[in-house]
């Protein structure tokens, strides 16, 4: 399933070039992909924090294709992926839509931690919900 929301780029995210500083892009994917963990996965950080899970990011891959411009309005995508691998990650595909055009795209992984330490997980609240998510598929090397 693909989550959408709709930004406008901020004045103070525009450079010199009159363009989105490329430090702003993901931060753009990161409130629609938070947006997406909590209302549909139902997973609130800061309660899941207080239990002691964090979920946290271990990766991304982005790509710039096209530049956002002040005042632009622009959609943020995000789908889950399960791991390819069975490992304990979730991979959210993102990309920034202009009028229909991919201006960006990327994947971000993540996974949880205990606030004590230990080994990467999915928390029992999490696994159901990505069961049935599709696997992402391997890039060729």
């Amino acid at each position: 399933m693909e989550f959408t929301k709709t930004y406008t780029a901020k004045d103070e995210h525009i450079d010199v070039q009159q363009i989105m500083d490329g430090l702003y892009y993901p931060f753009y994917m990161e409130y629609c992909r938070h947006d997406y963990i909590r209302e549909v996965l139902g997973f609130d950080f800061e309660a899941e924090a207080h239990n002691g899970i964090y979920m946290v990011l271990s990766g991304y891959n982005i790509q710039f294709l096209r530049s956002l411009k002040k005042g632009d309005e622009f959609t943020v995508t995000c789908t889950l992926y399960a791991d390819p691998d069975g490992l304990p990650r979730l991979h959210f595909k993102q990309s920034i839509l202009l009028n229909g055009k991919v201006m960006t795209r990327a994947v971000f992984t993540g996974t949880c931690i205990n606030a004590k330490g230990g080994r990467p997980y999915l928390p029992d609240v999490i696994k159901p919900l990505i069961e049935n998510a599709p696997k992402l598929e391997k890039e060729a090397k």
